[in-house]
């Protein structure tokens, strides 16, 4: 199984400063098998197949969030992990969790 994913600036975090972090930006919160997540967060995310066949998903609202498998569901199953990952460091960081993406009409 090719599990692997990125996280851009990866430092030891804690999932209990990630918790206390979006407690104080999002309300609603229920337990999930002794994790807490967010109700109704989504994201956008991008799936394309690479030069080798490796199918590569990013979600553009995080920069730097980026994970790969060998089928299109592993890699977006991978890529939900990446997105927890990448949410972890950037509120360890003090960073803004996400960036604003917008979708733009282009006559062609």
């Amino acid at each position: 199984m090719n599990r692997t994913h990125e996280v851009e600036g990866s430092i030891p975090f804690s999932s209990t400063n990630l918790s206390r972090i979006l407690e104080s930006q999002y309300s609603e919160w229920s337990g999930v098998r002794g994790r807490r997540r967010i109700h109704g967060m989504k994201f956008v995310v991008t799936v394309d197949r690479d030069e080798d066949g490796v199918f590569v998903a990013q979600c553009p609202a995080i920069p730097g969030c980026v994970s790969q498998g060998v089928t299109e569901s592993e890699a977006l199953k991978n890529i939900e992990e990446a997105i927890r990952d990448c949410l972890e460091v950037r509120a360890e960081k003090g960073m803004p969790l996400t960036v604003v993406v917008h979708q733009v009409d282009i006559p062609v």
